[in-house]
């Protein structure tokens, strides 16, 4: 499935190193004062009171979000559940589809609601964090920064056995990617499209990376999560350098109304804590995943 929020970056929402403020161009929006308490979410002592809050999270998004014989899992699972324990609460769950963009993804799950049905949460997780995104979206507070995610290649050892494969082998070599993903974009645009012709396009990562075992793709490119958590005894994976890739990399925290800063604080407190006593790095390698440290 095609994770819209970090293509959007990938499109243009990241900061270039050298610009001086981000938020020049910034133009103020609407605030959503007159909303209901009950559509936009609840205060600390209101969460600590119920005994519970809810997060948002992505629906079948292994490894880090999805229901497996109606138990929720994965990475973002746990780290929610570390952070409700840390306050006192329960963590419930709302499985969400990803929107249009992020900008929707964060509209419908945090601060205003979906058109139709569903529900707003306390906390959206795996949200990626760019100081635009953040300007423009004002009614949401970015915070959290509990890991980053970066682009990865994964290979057959056999199709491999001495060099490690680089984007500019696939002008000869078949390579598997999500369809429209970034690394879809990254290859389709790379060398004036001359790789186009070896791409092989899946629904998820997950079937890239079946695909890859069994011997279909000599590579698959993605999120390296995703790429290690498909891995195999044939399978291994690696980061080369990735020239003209706009955001290779990025920071995953989580959102939350910009009314709740009390909540926002003490979510992120709670992730300072798991990061600084390593809970959130053994969730991580409990799933066979590197932790990759957030710039916090």
């Amino acid at each position: 499935m095609l994770r819209i929020g970090i293509l959007s970056l990938v499109l243009g929402l990241a900061t270039p190193s050298w610009a001086a403020d981000p938020c020049a161009d910034h133009i103020p929006q609407p605030r959503p004062q007159n909303t209901a308490p009950p559509v936009v979410g609840q205060e600390l002592d209101q969460v600590v009171e119920q005994g519970s809050m809810l997060f948002a999270v992505y629906e079948d998004f292994p490894p880090y979000s999805w229901e497996e014989g109606g138990q929720p899992r994965g990475v973002d699972v746990e780290i929610a559940r570390l952070i409700a324990a840390d306050l006192g609460v329960e963590a419930q769950f709302n499985f969400v589809a990803a929107g249009e963009n992020l900008d929707a993804d964060l509209r419908n799950n945090i601060w205003k609601g979906p058109l139709i049905g569903g529900r707003v949460s306390n906390v959206m997780m795996r949200v990626p964090y760019d100081s635009k995104l953040a300007c423009r979206a004002e009614q949401v507070v970015f915070t959290g920064q509990y890991a980053g995610e970066s682009i990865a290649i994964a290979y057959r050892r056999d199709a491999y056995p001495e060099e490690k494969p680089v984007p500019a082998y696939f002008r000869f070599d078949s390579v598997a990617v999500e369809n429209d993903s970034i690394a879809d974009f990254y290859l389709s645009s790379f060398a004036g499209g001359q790789l186009a012709g070896n791409m092989r396009r899946y629904p998820d990562m997950a079937a890239a990376m079946a695909a890859l075992d069994a011997g279909e793709t000599m590579a698959a490119m993605g999120p390296l999560g995703q790429l290690e958590y498909g891995l195999s005894d044939q399978t291994d994976v690696h980061q080369p350098p990735l020239a003209g890739f706009a955001v290779s990399e990025w920071t995953l925290g989580v959102g939350i109304s910009f009314l709740y800063r009390p909540l926002a604080y003490a979510v992120d407190d709670a992730i300072s804590a798991g990061l600084a006593d390593g809970r959130i790095k053994t969730i991580y390698e409990s799933y066979g995943l590197s932790h990759q440290p957030p710039e916090r």
